[in-house]
């Protein structure tokens, strides 16, 4: 049995996917002809397409391509990433998420949570020095705690659960759900925030590197301190059009490397240049944010800062990111061990269908969810 389709429409989802027709040729011979609408696909043809281009199938009956837009503001600093159309997977990220973050706000009403006061305090005008102070207070945000991390991913869990212990959803994943096949760029895009009074909610690219993500988590929290969400692709030296982008990478980089403390872990002895990759280690971020720290505090001048910078940038580029550890605080980390604590309690009292709670989490299997309420220090 054929289906009525339109070609355009099926151009449209391949495009979206970032597919060329010969890419999908081999498993879909006659991908030429329904295009050109001189031919038809079976539905079970049609099934496979929506599979393979990541569209929904409903998509695909209607008249005419749709225009997606991307549901929060878009403060990417990059116009042509921006002129761009969003992939899929950044789509479906951000859906997913509003998913999760529903669910979850009608589990704090229920469980009589309190607003969090924090979201929406700051104003723009309010002073870079006193918010990331705030912001530090807040998350009990110890800077000698980090310094004593061993490695950059400690440092990481560690700030993301001081931010999830302050009642805020970290989701911090590299892959739409759990399907390895389908990562997230960097480049697109490296964090999001939306923002709540309940259940407030940050996402970070974890394809990108650990020192990145710190930052990235930083500037997300400050979007949240203003009540605000937004899309975001982080660059500590990049000025944005955005005054609120701007506002909120100031904070960042404050809230991480204050500039009284970065003062005085400077070593006079040494030169400034060797003192780099010293500092970011003590500091737990990348050289960039230290190099865009010292030219904030004045110890280099702008022309050594854009040398320097443009040095490191290429250096990052060259870096393999990090992978592997234990998978079930990858799955916690990916959809917030708040979040997840959250949905297996409520699956285990009987108030949420095993299926829905595997489908906000990511998984498909039994053993997979029992292992993780294990991990959650659940008693299964």
């Amino acid at each position: 049995m054929r289906v009525e389709v339109r070609g355009e429409v099926l151009r449209w989802a391949r495009e979206r996917a970032g597919f060329t027709s010969q890419v999908l040729h081999r498993r879909f011979p006659k991908i030429d002809d329904w295009e050109q609408d001189s031919g038809k696909p079976t539905l079970k043809q049609l099934e496979n397409f929506a599979k393979a281009t990541m569209t929904p199938i409903g998509f695909l009956f209607l008249s005419k391509p749709p225009v997606e837009r991307i549901p929060l503001p878009d403060f990417r600093a990059r116009r042509t990433i921006r002129n761009i159309k969003p992939s899929p997977n950044l789509l479906d990220t951000i859906y997913l998420c509003q998913q999760r973050q529903e669910w979850y706000r009608e589990f704090a009403r229920s469980e009589g949570e309190l607003t969090r006061k924090y979201v929406g305090s700051a104003r723009l005008t309010d002073s870079i020095d006193k918010i990331a102070e705030e912001m530090r207070h807040e998350l009990r945000f110890d800077l000698d705690a980090r310094r004593d991390c061993p490695t950059w991913t400690d440092a990481l869990r560690m700030f993301i659960k001081q931010t999830d212990d302050l009642g805020i959803l970290v989701m911090a994943s590299g892959v739409v759900l759990s399907n390895n096949r389908r990562k997230l760029n960097p480049n697109e895009f490296r964090g999001f925030a939306i923002s709540d009074d309940l259940a407030p909610l940050i996402f970070v690219n974890a394809a990108d590197t650990k020192a990145a993500q710190m930052f990235t988590l930083a500037h997300e929290l400050a979007h949240l301190w203003l009540g605000k969400s937004a899309l975001s692709d982080i660059d500590p030296a990049e000025p944005s059009e955005h005054e609120e982008e701007n506002w909120c990478n100031r904070v960042a980089a404050e809230f991480l490397v204050p500039i009284r403390v970065l003062r005085t872990e400077l070593l006079e002895s040494s030169h400034v240049e060797s003192e780099i990759p010293r500092l970011a280690r003590r500091f737990k971020v990348s050289t960039l944010v230290i190099l865009r720290r010292m030219f904030d505090a004045r110890i280099i001048s702008k022309a050594a800062f854009e040398e320097a910078y443009q040095k490191e940038q290429k250096r990052f580029l060259a870096m393999g990111k990090s992978s592997g550890g234990d998978f079930y605080l990858t799955l916690a980390a990916r959809v917030s061990r708040r979040f997840a604590g959250a949905v297996v309690a409520r699956t285990l009292e009987g108030q949420t269908l095993y299926r829905d709670a595997y489908r906000m989490l990511g998984i498909s299997k039994a053993a997979t969810f029992r292992e993780l309420g294990r991990s959650l220090e659940f008693t299964l």
